[in-house]
């Protein structure tokens, strides 16, 4: 990566959510910050700032990541997806977030987005996965409000239904 110099902001282009964005940094701001307070993606959530506990998970070049550990400038050229960019379309919800919504895999919804982002990844690559595998999984991500069992329950439903849908659906 190239010398920057710490006090001026540089420019930085990227896909988000299937769109082109671009916009000024700084070398030290976090992609979390440039994603919530330069763009206005508030779905990503930052917790820990460390890391450790999943809610500012997002997709970078299709694998989960924590935007809190990631570098603004770092994503310089790539695509990224954030939890607002699950939805099929405006107004309709993808199969993994009707499946939280059906089970209740919710409360005060702070891990929500991470944790989807990451079932939507893993469930791309394991579409019938069993319920100890999800655990296994999830084991990435705090959430002090569920005790996992609906989010378990919401990834299970979410995996049949997906299995089950018709190749264009």
């Amino acid at each position: 990566m190239p010398r920057m110099s710490a006090d001026i902001r540089h420019r930085l282009r990227f896909r988000l959510n299937g769109r082109a964005v671009e916009g000024e940094a700084e070398p030290r701001m976090l992609l979390t910050d440039f994603l919530r307070h330069a763009l206005g993606m508030t779905g990503t959530h930052v917790g820990c700032e460390h890391g450790v506990c999943g809610a500012c998970t997002i997709q970078i070049d299709g694998v989960p990541a924590r935007a809190c550990l990631a570098l603004a400038l770092q994503v310089d050229g790539a695509d990224l997806r954030t939890v607002e960019g699950l939805a099929p379309q405006s107004g309709r919800l993808s199969e993994l977030q009707q499946a939280f919504r059906r089970h209740h895999a919710l409360q005060c919804g702070f891990c929500t987005a991470g944790i989807l982002m990451s079932l939507d990844w893993y469930l791309r690559d394991h579409p019938d996965p069993s319920e100890a595998e999800l655990r296994e999984f999830l084991g990435g991500h705090l959430c002090r409000c569920t005790g996992y069992t609906p989010i378990l329950a919401a990834a299970l439903d979410a995996a049949k239904r997906m299995r089950e849908a018709p190749p264009d659906a």
